[in-house]
Order: structure tokens, then C-alpha cells, then sequence
């Protein structure tokens, strides 16, 4: 092993951030085969350890272990979302079936299990703290639900199910990438926009130049299903086009990739004792039951359709006469009525929401203002691409915090939605400090203009910066329990309450100028706006159940059960749940649902809505606070100490608890989305 290869030492750049300018495509897979190996030998040594087992030399051991590995890990799949190429597709498609296979080498271990599992059944006798138990108790159960219970026979078919798993994975997000890329709208003219910003259309012309259309307007397609400039564009055949790209992209590809998928994972589920991976899935998350989550859904899904209803009757009251109301037409029309029911325009909206103003006078102004941290510009240290910022972020009284890095805007080489991920995870035992960058994907203007947002992209701004705090604030020993890693869904509740500062008056006062003018935003604009967005959570709550209950289908299959064709299934599918409304496509389509087939939310897609409710509970605590003489820093304080520092050290719900003084309520979901009765 030479020191050549920059991913071989821990780095020395500030908080260790990866040195982004030394490494080179090259590097990747001698890295990955050295961490390969290395790993393996410490995790040898640990389980033909001739001690006996002890927490020390068995489960902090196994956390020590892999370093190597977990840095060039968290690079490169960093930049196969957010700046990939083909060379790193390629080594993607080598490395992720070999990543399976050494999880399993791990995981169906014997000798290493026999260690966890005995000290698993002494654990009340260990003299272990609270933490350490739940440690214990959290590699057992990785164990167990990786099979490690399993007959010989039994592992070795899991282990070609999680090799075919791994590789179709990485084969429908390859798929969904080139789909994206296919279903581009082109238009020749700035006239065919219409409808659009200024600065939209610029975006669109500046798009062109950068996928080699020259002189051409180009819009992209983002992951989701309702592309953002179907609310603006006039041209009814121009929408129609771009949502059918949307709706209709990848299926040829990822179709038959979704079919096999569900059926394997079903297979594996049953090979591990459990009726369908949905079940499988709930064992380490907080709603712990298959019920509990159907529960939840069937209590939202009657009263937003009837919402959704409401909304389209108003909305066919705008339609020129003849017309029918169609997917392409919902939310462009919803402006219409936004904008003669309420009087809000969305894009008189844009000029006094500028990326930069946002983000710093918003975003971190609000942290400041709740946890009392500090942000300093870093142009010293170097990002992975020219468009990536960094900041140092410090506590109130001077002391480092990490790093954070933000990519906000779109290009060819980087996958559609929004994300944070972790470069470096916080941990006590490492002695490492958390290195988080979040990724938007914001049309990028010409040089020299400015990025002006859509209050839909402020809030996204928020909520990935929500994440970033997570991973930011974690304080933990242990890093299998650092910052995000929490029940999956659990993780998506710290970024939903950071929303809510958007529109706290002192922030908003604060961002909320006009690009040009330096003048505020008219405080009537911000009242009308928050009455006329009552108007939408009809269509929000339709779009983003049938998206969740798409997923939950999916993963609700018995082993053994053929699901046909995905396109039929997905229809039958949302039928069954009473949410096949053609007017409201869901927020995801099976071939381009990128969170269940491609990342870790399969059958977890209901974690947003699970998480709504403990945000909506969150948000209420903080106005009553505020209300009752609490001080934001003090509510602040509170909420980083019991929640978003703790990682998934503790037990969550109880941790909700501690600062709310009960169990959450479904009531402030309820009404934040008008379903209430």
C-alpha cells in the first residue's frame, strides 16, 4: 500500500474533509480493494479473538474497524449522486454487488455472531450503560435481520439475493439517469415558454448551452413526478409534453427491474420468517408494526381525496368552456385560482427570494437565532466542483462544530431531487467531527444573475438544511449511531420541523428582500400566500399518499407472488387504495422512484407523513413556547439536546417525549393539512 493513492491516509484538510483535489477516478477501486481486505482482516481478528467476549474487544472493536473503507465509500457515493460520470458508473456497477457480498461476509460470520449473540443473552449482566445496551441490542438485530440465524444452505441463497439486489439497484438508478437525460424538453424558441420568468427561461437557454444544444431551451426533468414549471407554462401542448416525459420516462428499463426487485425482496423476507418485506422492514423503525403504518394512511386517505374534490371543482371553474381538466392542467390552473381567489401571484414572489439571501440571511440566520451556531465562508478549502461552497460552522462559545458544504444547483452529471449526505460522521470514539453537504437542484441562471427561488425551493433549502443539522449537532460516542443513522422513519423529522422557519416572522423579515431593492416583501403578499396555500393540500396530500402506498404495495407482496406488469400493478395498486385520481399523478411512478428502488426508503416512503406528525406536534410546542415566555434559544436548546444530538443513541419516541412531555398527537397534522374530522 502506497501513500500515492489520497484516500490511503486520513486525511489532514480541517475535519478531516475528504482532499476533493487529489482525487481522481483512478483512485476508486484500488481504494475500494484495500478497504476491502483490510476490513475483513480486522473483522478475522475479532472473531477468532481467543478472549472471551467482551463489549470492548467484540462491538467497539467492530465500530474501530473499516476506516479505510468508509472513507472512500462516502466519496464515491457522494459523487455517483451529485457529479458522476461514465468511469464511475462503471465502478459502480463492479463495486456495488462486491459491497453486498462483503456485508455478507460480515454478517453470516458464525464465529463472530456467536460472539454478539452471547454477549446479547449476558447483556443484563455486563454492567453496560444505557447506550452501550442499545448498541448491543442494535448490532444483534443487524445480525439477525441479515440472516445470521440461517442454515447454510439458507445463507447461501441470501447471499444471491443480495447480489442480484445490489446490482439492480445500481442498474435502475443507471437507467433513471439516462432517462432524464432522454426525456429533456427542447424548444426553439423563447416564445414556446411563455408564461415563464425571465430569468426561467435564461435558465432554460443556459441549460441548452450546457447539454450541447446551443441556441435550444432546455428543461430537465426532476425525479418527481409534477415538474415545476407546469404550474407557469401557458402553452397547454407544451405542458401536456412535459408531464407525459415525466410520467412515461425509464419504464421500458426500470419497469421489469421494479417487477424483479419486489419479487426477490419478497423472497428474502420470507427466507428470513416474515410475510412480506414490509414487515421485514418495520422490525428496526418506530412504527414496529405493518399496522401502525396502515393505520395512519387510512385515516389521510378518504378525507384528501374528498379535499383534492373540493380543489378540482374550483379549479374547473377556470377552464376556458369545453375544456376538461386534465394532470397537465392542475397546477397550472391552481395558480389561476391562487391568484383570483387570494390574489398571489407565485412568481411576484420570486424577485424577493434570492438563493444567496436565503440561504444566509434565512437558513443561517434561523440556526443562529435557534442554536446559537456561526457560519464561516471556507474559499480556502476545495469542494468536488467549482459550484460547491463550504462553511465552517461554530458554537456559541468559538468551537468548531464541522463542515458544511452546499451544491445547489442542477447539471447532466448529477441525479434530480434534493439530499443531504455525510462525508464524515460524527464520532467521539474516532474523534471525528461531522463534514455534511446538502445538494438542491436549482436551474442555473447566466453568470452575473441572480438564482431567485420558488417558496416550494425555500422550503426544500430548509429541509435538506434540516438534515445538515442532524449529522452537525450529533454527539455521540458510537458512529453506527451518528447524526441520520436513526430508524428511517424517524430521520426525516428534524428536516420537516426546520421548515417551519421559513415563515417565522423574525427570519422571513430577515431573507425576504427584493433582489434589486433591498425592500421587504409586503406583509399583505406573505398573508395571502398563507391562506392560499391552504388551497393545495388536497392535491399535496393525494400525490404524496399515492407515492407512499405505491411503495407500500410493492413491498407488501408475498414471496412467491407475481406482480405482471409493473405499469398494471401500480394502477391496480393505487385503485385498491382508493387513490387513483388521473387528475393527481403520484409524486413517484414505479420506473423513476429512485427513493425504493435505488436508496434505502423501500417500504419507508410513509416515513414522511409518520415523521409529519411528531414535525406538526414540534412546531406547536415551539409557537406555545414562544407564547408562553419560552425563548426560541431556550426551546432550541432543548430541542438539540434531546433529539437532534442524540442520534440513534436513545430510544426515540421517548427521547419526543422528554421534550414534548407526552407522546405525539396526530391533531397538528391533521389540521396543518386541513383533514381534521
Amino acid at each position: 500500500m502506497t501513500i500515492e493513492n489520497p484516500f490511503f491516509p486520513a486525511s489532514t484538510l480541517p475535519y478531516e474533509l475528504p482532499p476533493f483535489a487529489a482525487i481522481r477516478e483512478e483512485h476508486y477501486t484500488p481504494a475500494f480493494d484495500a478497504g476491502f481486505a483490510e476490513h475483513l482482516a480486522e473483522i478475522k481478528a475479532i472473531a477468532e479473538n481467543p478472549e472471551p467476549a467482551t463489549f470492548e474487544n467484540t462491538i467497539v472493536a467492530m465500530e474501530r474497524a473499516g476506516a479505510l473503507l468508509r472513507r472512500v465509500a462516502a466519496v464515491f457515493f457522494a459523487q455517483t449522486s451529485s457529479d458522476t460520470t461514465d468511469g464511475i458508473q462503471d465502478i459502480e456497477q463492479d463495486v456495488i454487488p462486491r459491497l453486498a457480498a462483503h456485508s455478507d461476509a460480515i454478517t453470516l460470520d458464525a464465529a463472530l455472531f456467536a460472539r454478539i449473540d452471547d454477549l446479547y443473552e449476558r447483556r443484563a449482566d455486563l454492567g453496560l450503560s444505557e447506550v452501550e445496551v442499545r448498541l448491543l441490542e442494535k448490532h444483534h438485530l443487524n445480525f439477525v435481520l441479515g440472516g445470521a440465524k440461517l442454515s447454510a444452505a439458507d445463507k447461501d441463497r441470501l447471499k444471491e439475493l443480495n447480489e442480484q439486489l445490489a446490482a439492480l439497484s445500481t442498474d435502475f438508478d443507471r437507467n433513471l439517469l439516462a432517462a432524464n437525460k432522454a426525456g429533456q424538453q427542447v424548444f426553439d424558441s423563447a416564445e414556446q415558454l411563455a408564461g415563464l420568468s425571465a430569468d426561467a427561461v435564461a435558465a432554460a437557454k443556459e441549460n441548452g448551452e450546457a447539454v450541447g444544444l446551443p441556441g435550444k431551451y432546455v428543461i430537465s426533468l426532476k425525479n418527481f413526478s409534477n415538474q415545476t414549471q407546469l404550474a407557469f407554462l401557458d402553452d397547454r401542448e407544451a405542458r401536456h409534453a412535459l408531464l407525459t416525459a415525466s410520467l412515461e420516462r425509464a419504464w421500458d428499463t426500470n419497469g421489469p427491474i421494479a417487477v424483479q426487485i419486489a419479487k426477490l425482496r419478497a423472497e428474502r423476507a420470507a427466507l428470513l420468517g416474515y410475510s412480506s418485506y414490509a414487515e421485514y422492514a418495520v422490525q428496526d423503525r418506530t412504527a414496529q408494526s405493518t399496522e401502525a403504518v396502515e393505520d395512519l394512511m387510512s385515516r389521510l386517505i378518504p378525507a384528501a381525496v374528498a379535499n383534492a374534490a373540493k380543489e378540482a371543482k374550483a379549479l374547473r371553474a377556470h377552464l376556458p368552456a369545453g375544456q376538461s381538466l386534465e394532470a397537465w392542467d392542475w397546477t397550472y390552473y391552481s395558480e389561476k385560482v391562487r391568484l383570483a381567489e387570494y390574489d398571489v401571484d407565485s412568481e411576484a414572489l420570486r424577485p424577493y427570494l434570492e438563493l444567496d439571501r436565503v440561504l444566509i440571511n434565512g437558513v443561517f440566520h434561523a440556526a443562529e437565532l435557534v442554536y446559537g451556531i456561526t457560519f464561516k465562508a471556507r474559499p480556502d478549502l476545495v469542494a468536488y466542483h467549482p459550484d460547491v461552497r463550504i462553511w465552517e460552522v461554530f458554537n456559541t462559545d468559538g468551537s468548531g462544530i464541522g463542515l458544511f458544504l452546499g451544491d445547489f444547483y442542477a447539471r447532466g452529471s448529477k441525479r434530480g431531487g434534493a439530499w443531504m449526505t455525510n462525508y464524515v460522521d460524527q464520532s467521539g470514539l474516532l474523534g471525528q467531527a461531522p463534514v455534511v453537504v446538502n445538494n438542491l437542484n436549482l436551474a442555473k441562471p447566466p453568470a452575473g444573475e441572480p438564482t431567485l427561488l420558488t417558496w416550494d425551493e425555500v422550503r426544500t433549502l430548509f429541509h435538506e438544511f434540516g438534515h445538515a443539522l442532524h449529522g452537525l449537532f450529533s454527539d455521540v460516542e458510537h458512529p453506527t449511531f451518528s447524526g441520520t443513522n436513526t430508524p428511517r422513519d424517524f430521520v426525516e423529522y428534524p428536516s420537516q420541523v426546520n421548515e417551519m422557519w421559513a415563515e417565522w416572522p423574525e427570519v422571513l423579515a430577515n431573507y425576504a428582500k427584493h433582489y434589486r431593492t433591498g425592500e421587504p416583501v409586503p406583509a399583505e403578499l406573505l398573508e395571502r400566500m398563507a391562506e392560499a396555500e391552504k388551497f393545495g393540500q388536497g392535491f399535496a396530500t393525494v400525490e404524496i399518499l399515492g407515492a407512499v402506498m405505491l411503495d407500500w404495495a410493492w413491498h407488501k407482496l408475498a414471496a412467491g407472488e407475481d406482480p405482471g406488469d409493473a405499469k398494471e400493478f401500480e394502477a391496480a395498486a393505487l385503485t385498491h387504495y382508493g387513490l387513483l385520481v388521473p387528475e393527481i399523478p403520484s409524486r413517484y411512478r414505479t420506473s423513476y422512484f429512485a427513493h425504493i428502488w435505488g436508496n434505502d426508503y423501500s417500504a419507508g416512503y410513509y416515513s414522511y407523513l409518520w415523521s409529519e406528525v411528531l414535525d406538526k406536534d414540534t412546531v406547536d410546542w415551539f409557537k406555545d413556547g414562544a407564547a408562553q415566555g419560552r425563548t426560541i434559544r431556550e426551546s432550541g436548546e432543548a430541542f438539540r439536546r434531546a433529539v437532534l444530538s442524540r442520534g440513534g443513541s436513545v430510544d426515540l419516541m421517548a427521547a419526543f417525549a422528554q421534550f414534548r412531555g407526552r407522546a405525539p398527537e396526530v391533531g397538528p397534522m391533521l389540521r396543518a393539512r386541513g383533514l381534521e374530522g
